[in-house]
């Protein structure tokens, strides 16, 4: 699943893409404290709250705006024409620095330039499993990042400068340490975003210096008429009803970008086969060995493993007496008979976050599925 609010490949479009519906009314109450008297914005803003509610994209697009040359006549966006426009579109901004690099939004002419530069055959299957487990690395903030910024954050007389810090949770002890200074000692013209999908895990020393950005509210109705506009009629060829969508919505907990990614994922068509294999697997009619073979040919394992976490997520509801949220799958007729034990259902978690850890360790896809599927026969 193409993840719009986690993906570290942005292209340029999205500091110029249109305005998310949900998030016009704070649009306006920010660029209009902007651009009239005192013309004053906090020092630092915190955009946080669950994937796909748009908070990248909004901060993205503000960031664009503020550094927009043309921007009191465009009150609605960045111009995409302006010299510091076309430094955004370049990727080379020399007003703006981001933390960590991974998320940094690139050019569609320098991803091209680096995929030119890239190697074949088994030196790029080496590259693409370092880059693999290198990952979660690659977005960790250190404290030299962030002493790294001093120069940049108080050079003074260069007009106005932004920070960016993606994955805020993400930064060591001693690096949030070290933004503590800065948050204390503001800049003239100086603005840092911290973007978080985990706000828990931040400091609160770091929360309580920095003003959230009110992103979290989505009104239902908004929420559902995007979803609907976005996916059409139809997704992978197949119809889609009001109700599908409004599943899809309650899925995703109610934030519009990942409901729309949801329904677009390979596996999320799959949840009735799921259920038909854990059931052939229980019941001893399918051996594990034939389960995995046969999965193998339909998903990618962490796809496999995105299917399983929300059919495990399900079979808990009905389990603890509360309604299936999947209502086009019949979920409680099969826990009816033979529902799992809780024990049994927070065993099979754990090992799916052993896996996914086993994975970006380089273990091979077939022993990993293999495993899983002598867990599901288990269940």
């Amino acid at each position: 699943m193409v993840d719009i609010e986690n993906t570290t490949d942005i292209t340029e479009s999205i500091y110029f893409a249109p305005l998310l519906p949900w998030q016009q009314t704070l649009w306006t109450q920010l660029t209009k404290r902007v651009s009239t008297p005192p013309h004053n914005l906090p020092h630092a803003l915190l955009a946080a709250g669950m994937q796909g509610m748009g908070k990248r994209a909004f901060v993205w697009r503000l960031v664009a705006w503020l550094l927009c040359r043309n921007r009191d006549q465009n009150p609605l966006g960045a111009c995409g024409s302006c010299e510091s426009c076309q430094w955004l579109k370049s990727g080379t901004h020399p007003s703006l620095q981001v933390l960590p690099i991974a998320s940094m939004p690139i050019s569609a002419e320098s991803r091209e330039n680096s995929a030119a530069s890239g190697h074949s055959g088994k030196k790029a299957k080496a590259d693409k499993k370092s880059a693999k487990a290198a990952s979660s690395a690659a977005l960790t903030i250190k404290v030299d990042d962030i002493r790294a910024l001093q120069p940049f954050i108080y050079q003074g007389g260069q007009g106005m400068r932004i920070c960016v810090l993606d994955h805020a949770e993400q930064m060591t002890i001693a690096a949030a340490n070290a933004l503590l200074k800065t948050l204390e000692e503001p800049q003239a013209q100086v603005h840092l975003f911290l973007i978080s999908d985990m706000p828990a895990k931040l400091l609160p020393t770091i929360k309580s210096r920095v003003q959230q950005l009110p992103l979290q509210t989505i009104v239902p109705s908004i929420a559902l008429d995007y979803v609907t506009h976005q996916l059409g009629s139809t997704v992978n060829r197949e119809a889609v009803s009001p109700t599908q969508i409004e599943q899809l919505l309650q899925l995703a907990n109610g934030a519009p970008l990942a409901a729309i990614d949801l329904a677009k994922a390979a596996w999320y068509s799959k949840r009735a086969l799921w259920l038909t294999t854990w059931q052939a697997l229980r019941s001893g009619k399918r051996s594990a060995v034939a389960a995995s073979d046969y999965w193998q040919t339909q998903l990618s394992l962490p796809d496999f493993i995105k299917l399983t976490e929300l059919m495990l997520l399900d079979i808990r509801r009905v389990c603890l007496g509360l309604v299936s949220s999947q209502n086009d799958i019949d979920l409680s007729a099969v826990l009816a008979s033979y529902p799992p034990a809780d024990s049994a259902l927070e065993a099979l978690t754990m090992d799916l976050q052993q896996i996914k850890t086993a994975l970006q360790q380089n273990v091979q896809e077939k022993f990993a599925y293999d495993n899983l599927m002598q867990q599901l026969a288990r269940l």
